[in-house]
């Protein structure tokens, strides 16, 4: 269920309501007063990285829920649970990609979907890496 419910929150955010018109409002501000001199270019530049953060983000999050959906199978290795996660992802952005292609002022993106599937990979990488360094932990706490 989390990771449905995390579906239907990137839903939403490729909807108008996730257009740049829209996050605009609250970024430029922000950024206002973080740099009052910002130029144009550089409030350009910031909102763009923003906003490919969050593609990044709301796929490494998707990742990892996914994972955790997909942990009951136990028998699977994590190289094959990071696939199929990576498959679904994937399969998920291009949809949420064409989604987008109906809203107004929102555009679909190939180079979205590499994003997306970055993040995601990014995500899973996070995970490896912090279960791998626990792993040893575990491991010599049980036989002390």
């Amino acid at each position: 269920m989390p990771a449905i419910a995390w579906m239907l929150v990137i839903f939403g955010a490729s909807t108008e309501i996730g257009s740049s018109e829209h996050t605009s409002r609250f970024l430029i501000p922000i950024l206002h007063w973080i740099n009052p001199h910002i130029s144009g270019v550089g409030v350009a530049r910031a909102q763009l990285l923003v906003r490919k953060a969050a593609h990044v983000t709301e796929y490494a999050v998707l990742a990892l829920l996914l994972l955790r959906a997909f942990r009951w199978q136990a028998q699977a290795t994590f190289v094959r649970q990071a696939a199929i996660v990576l498959i679904v992802a994937a399969v998920y952005a291009a949809t949420d990609e064409f989604h987008q292609s109906f809203a107004g002022t929102r555009t679909a993106s190939l180079r979205d979907v590499m994003i997306d599937c970055c993040g995601a990979a990014l995500g899973l990488a996070a995970y490896w890496l912090l279960a791998s360094r626990r792993a040893p932990a575990l491991a010599k706490s049980t036989h002390a």
